[in-house]
């Protein structure tokens, strides 16, 4: 007789326990839950509740309901504002996008100098928005003037800033100017991703540079396209610097943006409970308009 094998215990996984988190790490995120409390939540609080009131900024005030918000939908100058800025920032964001892409492309090509050029083309958004504003002023008032009656081209030889019909256009192109850097270094992070193999088999299958771009690149840097439109119509939208610097909202009030009313408004008008209405409605806006905005891109990244 054979002597019976001892049958082996099966070993049981134990479940791995994960450790708490270390209480240093809480207490390194409390200093910036506090400040972004004291710095941002309390503001926007005080700013809605008096949004709620008569508050000129200075003195006493009394509880007016929602009035402020009633009457902001009958003035034409809050209604002019929200036309031209919403105008503005669609305009200068798809010029933006067009532009910083097409830049971006250029020097993700195989060229001499590319890092020197990648350089150069950021140097627009170093600088200070207010001093582009002041330089682009100058150039409008005087330079370019001057050179369009040169060239016998008498109407463009004078100032675009002091027309109420184009001056839009002069805050646009200082505006595209200096944004399109952020958009450039974006784009070129995107295009990095894709690896050249990709092209290398639609350049065998005969597929032309624009077959390319639309079936290739484009999709594949799609995430990047929406973030830079994301941001550029957000940024867009609160427009200010530029138009202190070229126009102050002129001529008259045909360049005021929604920023500037409610900063002269509220600050310089005496308005400071109305133009608080104001404030909160556009920052509504601005989180609505945001959300439909990431959503439906999202959604054509998805499609292709």
């Amino acid at each position: 007789m054979t002597a019976p094998v001892a049958s082996t215990p099966r070993r049981t996984a134990t479940p791995r326990r994960t450790g708490r988190t270390p209480r240093a790490f809480f207490w390194m995120v409390v200093p910036a839950v506090v400040i972004f409390f004291g710095l941002h939540t309390i503001p926007v609080l005080t700013g809605m509740f008096f949004s709620l009131t008569n508050y000129a900024g200075y003195g006493t005030w009394d509880l007016v309901g929602l009035s402020n918000y009633v009457n902001l939908f009958l003035d034409d100058r809050v209604l002019n504002s929200y036309g031209f800025t919403f105008g503005f920032a669609i305009v200068s964001t798809v010029l933006v996008n067009v532009i910083a892409l097409a830049i971006a492309l250029g020097l993700n090509a195989r060229i001499k100098f590319k890092t020197a050029f990648r350089g150069v083309f950021f140097i627009p958004y170093v600088l200070a928005i207010l001093i582009i504003g002041y330089v682009f002023n100058y150039l409008f008032a005087n330079s370019f003037p001057a050179i369009f009656e040169s060239l016998g081209i008498t109407g463009l030889s004078g100032n675009i800033l002091a027309d109420p019909n184009f001056a839009w256009i002069g805050i646009v192109i200082t505006t595209v100017w200096q944004a399109a850097a952020f958009n450039v270094i974006l784009y070129l992070a995107g295009l990095q991703t894709i690896p050249g193999e990709i092209y290398e088999a639609a350049g065998i299958d005969g597929a032309s540079a624009w077959r390319r771009f639309w079936s290739l690149t484009f999709p594949l840097i799609g995430a990047y396209f929406t973030i830079n439109m994301v941001l550029s119509f957000k940024s867009f939208l609160q427009v200010f610097d530029q138009i202190v610097a070229l126009t102050n909202g002129g001529p008259g009030t045909s360049t005021e943006s929604i920023a500037m009313v409610i900063y002269r408004g509220g600050f310089q008008g005496g308005e400071y409970g109305y133009q608080m209405a104001n404030a909160v409605v556009y920052l509504f806006v601005i989180i609505l308009v945001s959300f439909i905005q990431l959503r439906f891109l999202q959604r054509r990244e998805a499609s292709y």
